[in-house]
């Protein structure tokens, strides 16, 4: 039974998505509501995710706006450490904090700022004891830094029952599929 659900995938610019009118971001959005929806029937009631830009805030928004169908979900941003996105820009500075408004529940893994990258393997460990499943946009054709996640969660796979679901780039294609033909058949898509 899938009750927490940790979504974690690519940063923005490794799928060059520098916007948020970029139309790739709607069918990335589209694809991302649809399995966490289908998740519901697995009894999920936490999306937890961190505060990259991507797919972890883009997922945290998602989550966020479907708690108006689904009263019972509860979101989490975890983030690794203390100072987290402190040399980012200040609207993307701005953007997480006011999602870090937006979610039920929010903390750093490590009180201190950066220092170590054992701070970020202590942050994958955490997420892995703390959530059932990871829900991951990922192609493995374009591993990038998701490529990290993937292996720490088949690491954790081969000792613990969890599951890792996979959004590829062939999915994102068939839900861009699915979104012009809604858009060609007059209907009016979220």
């Amino acid at each position: 039974m899938l009750m927490r659900l940790w979504v974690t995938g690519y940063r923005s610019y490794e799928l060059g998505v520098f916007s948020a009118n970029e139309p790739k971001l709607k069918i990335i959005k589209a694809a991302l509501k649809a399995e966490i929806i289908a998740r519901f029937d697995q009894h999920l009631t936490w999306v937890i995710s961190g505060g990259q830009l991507g797919t972890e805030q883009w997922s945290l928004e998602v989550a966020n706006e479907l708690k108006k169908d689904y009263p019972e979900l509860q979101t989490a941003m975890m983030l690794p450490f203390a100072d987290f996105g402190k040399n980012w820009n200040e609207a993307n500075q701005t953007a997480l904090e006011a999602l870090r408004g937006q979610v039920n529940f929010s903390a750093s893994v490590s009180d201190k700022p950066y220092h170590s990258p054992k701070q970020l393997r202590n942050y994958q460990e955490f997420m892995l004891t703390h959530t059932d499943g990871a829900l991951m946009l990922y192609d493995d054709t374009a591993p990038g830094k998701t490529h990290f996640t993937v292996e720490a969660i088949q690491r954790y796979q081969a000792q613990h029952d969890y599951e890792l679901g996979l959004l590829d780039f062939d999915d994102l294609q068939d839900t861009a599929n699915n979104f012009q033909e809604e858009q060609e058949n007059g209907f009016q898509a979220d």
